[in-house]
């Protein structure tokens, strides 16, 4: 199911071309002997309605263990019943369990529905930030000494 809502997320995102959704390999990240990740989900009625996936990251300058919420989403066709607050809830409740100092995600500029929803829970935006990301043919040119 995890997975289905993957690709809803990128539907939704108009990021499907750079999906390469491998569902073994997805059950054993979240599954296997070596978590990557964890994942909750959320139901309306018994049925699946969205999902948030995290990590665990760190901070330096904390010294301390964090978590990244990586995605959250709920069907749009079941939006409006409060799922994706459970859902960014149980993520914070996660993290205060694990004595985390800080729980950060990423919004795209163009969600203005997820921007004031994260906004009305007290999330920053933090405009000082820009992520970076190296990925493909440059993450190779990278990590070797070739220019």
């Amino acid at each position: 199911m995890i997975a289905k809502f993957i690709r809803d997320l990128a539907r939704f995102e108009k990021l499907e071309h750079c999906l390469d959704l491998d569902e073994s390999r997805l059950a054993s990240h979240l599954f296997g002997e070596r978590p990557a990740c964890g994942a909750l989900l959320a139901e309306w009625n018994g049925r699946p309605a969205g999902f948030a996936l995290f990590f665990t990251n760190y901070s330096t300058f904390r010294t301390m263990p964090c978590l990244h919420l990586e995605d959250l989403f709920v069907d749009p066709e079941l939006r409006g019943h409060g799922l994706g607050l459970a859902l960014l809830r149980a993520v914070a409740g996660e993290a205060v369990r694990r004595g985390c100092p800080r729980l950060d995600w990423n919004v795209l500029d163009w969600n203005v529905g997820a921007i004031g929803f994260y906004e009305s829970q007290g999330a920053r935006l933090l405009s000082d930030w820009r992520l970076c990301r190296l990925e493909g043919d440059a993450l190779a040119r990278a990590a070797t000494d070739a220019p």
